[in-house]
């Protein structure tokens, strides 16, 4: 009924109008988000770093306005030198493992019976550019007895070769390895720079060489494999490489790296997968029993052997979504956050005085543990003051959902408060992505899969890739399966 610019409707009209509207309001929410989300990723910086608002500090325009006072002016005129600077400029030290080739400059015209007081020596860094050369490998052939009906000749066996019969050895082997996956220049430039220096090596002979490469150092990686999943900890993640296949000409499929990260002996490594389904997981745990640290990716949950996974969930992930809602709610999302700085800097006192895993965990205890009962309170009591939509009320259900993962980590001194050791293993793997765009086959993806999980343990362990790599694909070919573990970078001491 309309009466005198008056629009009367009913109770239930009233609620379904009130209820599309609270819809409606949730909505725009999202989608602000969404849009903030968006440009964020391509405008926005990437660094997460939060500081805490100093409390009762004004701004710069609420501070009280100074009395102006005309100064008295007053004429000073003079002249002096201008002073000579012996500032000089600070050069860093020269490596003192670098080889130095002397070059003496002796004066001109010094007359005879001189004597030398002294010298001043001068140190400049040079570059020779990487050389390559031939190996020849010269077998004198003997002729040890000889009769009438045989001839024995005796001739040095030819030394193992990575690659039987090729024409390629384990340095330049292990070269176009790392120039690829640590300096990420894709087989084409590689060929390029060989030119420069009148070699000619196809790309194709390149990826050849590379493949050969694969299988050999492939029961390296299975062996790598093997050692990370008998542990009781480990942490999982996965990130996208595109993939060129027959199935999709012109375009390409989107495949994954599934990693696997033994933080305690520092081992990695990355399982390939056409999907991002939960098989991938399911298949390499099957036999896993332990703890696995993991984002709040539903594929890891309800996995086949859950009965004997424990999970653990990502702290850092959880902060960033707060981190995320700083822009719609600086004053819910900035009290959230503070309590998440309190919780890293007890893990970076811990790290600073190197304690050991029985130390960390009393230290947790008595430290993280009521920090994380006072945040669990301030979530309950918070959840309700939003809409479920907006960046903090998701970033809210993702920290209660995830709750009783995130808190798991003060159970045990070796466990990592988040996943960041593993993100950081994965970054490689982003930068290939830009510099050589896409794998060329599906077998080429399981190849760098391999490559990656060797280089990635040997930066943990901080071992120098090629002198690995070079020694490593020189030993291979002769080693005994149940001697592999040898070889591995955790264990090595190059």
């Amino acid at each position: 009924m309309i009466s005198q610019g008056t629009i009367t409707i009913s109770q239930q009209e009233y609620s379904k109008s009130k209820k599309e509207h609270s819809t409606l309001q949730s909505e725009n929410l999202w989608l602000k988000h969404q849009l903030s989300e968006l440009k964020r990723l391509i405008y926005g910086h990437k660094s997460e770093r939060y500081v805490a608002p100093i409390p009762n500090q004004p701004t710069l325009f609420e501070l009280p306005k100074a009395e102006v006072v005309e100064p008295q002016k007053q004429e000073i005129t003079y002249s002096r030198n201008k002073p000579k600077s012996n500032k000089r400029p600070l050069r860093c030290e020269l490596p003192a493992h670098l080889r130095r080739v002397t070059e003496v400059i002796e004066p001109e015209n010094i007359a005879e019976g001189a004597q030398k007081i002294g010298e001043a020596i001068t140190e400049i860094l040079e570059y020779t550019p990487a050389n390559i050369y031939v190996r020849q490998i010269i077998r004198p052939k003997y002729i040890v007895s000889q009769n009438d009906e045989s001839t024995q000749i005796a001739i040095a066996e030819l030394p193992t070769l990575p690659i039987p019969k090729g024409n390629a050895g384990s340095s330049l082997l292990s070269h176009i390895i790392v120039s690829k996956f640590v300096d990420h220049l894709p087989f084409y430039r590689i060929a390029k720079i060989f030119k420069r220096q009148n070699v000619i090596i196809s790309e194709s002979t390149i990826g050849g060489w590379f493949g050969a490469s694969c299988r050999l150092l492939e029961p390296l990686y299975e062996e790598l494999k093997k050692q990370i999943l008998a542990q009781n900890y480990i942490m999982a993640d996965e990130t996208p490489i595109p993939v060129l296949t027959k199935d999709k000409p012109g375009a390409t499929h989107r495949g994954y790296h599934w990693v696997y990260c033994d933080s305690v002996s520092k081992r990695v490594f990355f399982d390939y997968r056409k999907s991002r389904e939960r098989a991938g997981p399911d298949n390499i745990l099957e036999n896993f029993s332990g703890h696995l640290q993991t984002d709040g990716y539903t594929a890891y949950n309800n996995l086949k052997n859950s009965s004997k996974i424990t999970a653990l969930a990502c702290m850092a992930h959880a902060r960033r979504k707060f981190e995320h809602a700083l822009k719609s709610s600086p004053k819910l999302a900035g009290e959230v956050m503070e309590m998440f700085g309190q919780l890293y800097d007890i893990e970076r006192k811990a790290k600073d005085a190197s304690m050991q895993a029985n130390e960390i965990k009393t230290l947790r205890l008595q430290e993280a543990k009521p920090i994380l009962i006072k945040m669990k309170k301030w979530l309950d009591d918070n959840i309700t003051l939003t809409t479920p939509k907006s960046a903090i009320g998701m970033a809210m259900g993702y920290a209660l959902t995830l709750w009783p993962r995130l808190i798991r980590y003060i159970d045990d001194g070796k466990f990592h408060i988040d996943n960041n050791l593993i993100e950081n293993t994965i970054r490689p793997v982003a930068l290939g992505r830009k510099n050589y765009l896409f794998a060329g086959s599906h077998d080429a993806a399981q190849n760098a899969a391999i490559i990656y999980s060797l280089l990635a343990t040997c930066k943990l362990n901080d071992v120098e890739p090629y002198q690995w790599l070079k020694e490593t694909l020189d030993q291979i070919p002769d080693c005994k399966t149940s001697e592999l573990y040898k070889l591995l970078p955790a264990n090595n001491n190059v």
